[in-house]
C-alpha cells in the first residue's frame, strides 16, 4: 500500500527536482511496504538516495547563493538524522519504525516541497538557472 501517490500538486515545474522527488516518493513507499527481511536495505537505500538528492540540491543553491541556504539545509539535515535513528531501531528489530519513518517523511515532505521546494525552483527561474543532475 502506498504511503504517497505522485500528483501534479508535488510538481513544482522543475525537471530535475520533479524526477528527483519521484524518485524519493517511490522510495518512501518502497519503505513502507518493505518486508520485514528487506526493510533495512530499503532503508540504506532511502537514505543513500535523500543524502545525494540533498546534497544536489543544496550544491544548486549555494552556486545561486540561495538566501535561505541555512534554514533549507536544515530541514534536510533533520530528515537525515531522523532516518539514521530509525535505521537503527529497525537494525535492531523494531521493524514497525519503517513504516513510522516512511509516514512521518511524507507529511514533511508535502510541506517541504509546496514551500522550500518551490521557492527554490522561483528562484532558479528567476536567475536563468537551469539545473542539472550532478551539478
Amino acid at each position: 500500500m502506498a504511503v504517497i501517490a505522485w500528483t501534479d500538486q508535488l510538481a513544482i515545474d522543475q525537471g530535475v527536482m520533479d524526477d528527483t522527488h519521484k524518485e524519493f516518493v517511490d522510495l518512501l513507499n518502497r519503505v513502507a511496504d518493505a518486508p520485514e527481511g528487506e526493510i533495512l536495505a530499503v532503508i540504506d537505500e532511502f537514505i543513500e538516495h535523500t543524502r545525494q538528492h540533498f546534497a544536489q540540491e543544496e550544491r544548486w543553491m549555494e552556486s545561486l547563493q540561495f538566501p535561505p541556504l541555512h534554514c533549507h539545509r536544515n530541514e534536510h539535515e533533520g530528515v537525515l538524522q531522523i532516518a539514521s535513528e530509525v535505521r537503527n531501531r529497525v537494525a535492531n528489530g523494531e521493524y514497525r519504525f519503517g513504516k513510522v519513518l516512511a509516514e512521518a517523511v511524507y507529511e514533511w515532505f508535502e510541506n517541504h516541497a509546496a514551500s522550500m521546494d518551490t521557492v527554490l525552483s522561483m528562484y532558479m527561474k528567476e536567475h536563468e538557472y537551469t539545473p542539472t543532475v550532478g551539478a
